[in-house]
This record gives C-alpha cells, structure tokens and sequence, in this order.
C-alpha cells in the first residue's frame, strides 16, 4: 500500500487528507482518510516539519500501516547541502 499526505491550512487549524493506493501504478484510491486539528504551531521558514509532522502522526494512528510501502508527502527529505532533515526526514525518523 502507498500513503499520499497533503495537509491544508485554514485560522489555527489544519485539515489534513492522506489517500491509500493499492500499488503505484493504481488508478484511483482504495481508501481515504482525512481528520481536522486545531491549535496549529506557525510557519517558521525551514521548520515547516513543526507544523505538519504532527498532523500526519495523528492521522497515521487511525491507518492500519502492516503493509505499507511507502509513504509521500509534500516535503524535502534534506533541505540543504549539509543534509539539514526536512519533512521527509523527520517522518521518516519519527516512524
């Protein structure tokens, strides 16, 4: 299974939708998962990990991730040169 995550910002909440693809080449998701928080930290330039990582934690807990292969979020692995982690890598760590 493949995990698509976009989150989206509105006052001080975030909407956050992650679509389940059987395989890569799938046309259509099998399953579609979405939850609102509240409370959501600011854009800070570079830690924009701050803000979404926890979305995509909360909303993984209601995902049954036994057999998941992948996961694709919108973020940078590495941010830099120097490998500063970006989104990608902080979930990548957090999981």
């Amino acid at each position: 299974m493949i995990l698509a995550f976009d989150t989206y910002y509105f006052e001080n909440q975030a909407k956050t939708v992650c679509l389940a693809f059987e395989t890569l080449n799938s046309n259509k998701p099998n399953a579609t998962y979405a939850e609102t928080l509240e409370g959501i930290a600011d854009y800070v330039p570079g830690q924009f990990y701050k803000r979404e990582l926890p979305c995509i934690l909360s909303l993984l807990k209601q995902i049954n991730t036994a057999d998941v292969e992948a996961i694709v979020v919108d973020g940078y692995v590495y941010l830099d040169d120097e490998q500063t982690l970006g989104l990608g890598g902080h979930l990548y760590n957090a999981l």
